[in-house]
């Protein structure tokens, strides 16, 4: 199944959800919508800086971590960015692809 990395930015609204629900709250829930796509939750850290929280979500396709993304941005809360993970034989199987590719100006 392919994995994601998801990024997560609370709005001040969404924080203030974030304090109603706790961490472990927000956990659950989450874990329950990826669970609804037939995905699975792998890893959910909390973090500060520019980022409120780092997830690596397993889901069926891209299709499903659209869907996920455009539900919680829909909310107005929170922002996601979503970038798709490659393992290391996938990149290997990419490598061995002939690729006829001219840079530009060249």
């Amino acid at each position: 199944m392919p994995k994601y990395l998801v990024q997560a930015n609370y709005t001040a609204e969404g924080l203030k959800g974030l304090m109603k629900d706790k961490g472990s709250g927000r956990q659950a829930a989450v874990s329950k919508a990826i669970t609804s796509l037939g995905g699975k939750l792998e890893a959910f850290y909390y973090s500060f800086g520019e980022t409120d929280a780092v997830l690596i979500v397993d889901l069926p396709d891209n299709v499903s971590a659209a869907a996920m993304s455009l539900q919680v941005c829909a909310s107005g809360l929170a922002a996601t960015k979503t970038t798709p993970l490659l393992t290391v034989a996938e990149i290997d199987q990419a490598l061995q692809k002939s690729v006829e590719y001219r840079p530009p100006g060249r």
